[in-house]
């Protein structure tokens, strides 16, 4: 597909809810969606966008297809695109 993007449903800075951003396809065609919906660069987080629920409804409009959260991270995990963060390993014994 391209762009997906979750609803506003996780609680963020300044009361707002907000939602992820990603592409199945690639970074690049994630940057330039985001940089066509004016969010900063700093919003970016190893593998997506933080958008807040003001952004959602032009992303939508601009392309991104709205699934649940659920399913955003299984196809993202299947693009090959996920970037999970670095957990130490554990220490048994």
């Amino acid at each position: 597909m391209g762009v997906l993007i979750d609803r506003p449903n996780w609680p963020g800075p300044r009361g707002l809810l907000w939602s992820h951003l990603v592409s199945d396809e690639s970074y690049e065609e994630l940057h330039e969606f985001a940089e066509a919906l004016d969010v900063p660069p700093r919003a970016f987080d190893r593998d997506h966008y933080d958008v807040p629920e003001t952004v959602y409804d032009r992303a939508v409009e601009l392309g991104a297809e709205p699934v649940p959260s659920a399913e955003l991270v299984r196809r993202l995990r299947a693009s090959g695109l996920r970037r999970p963060k670095h957990r130490p390993p554990s220490q048994s014994g």
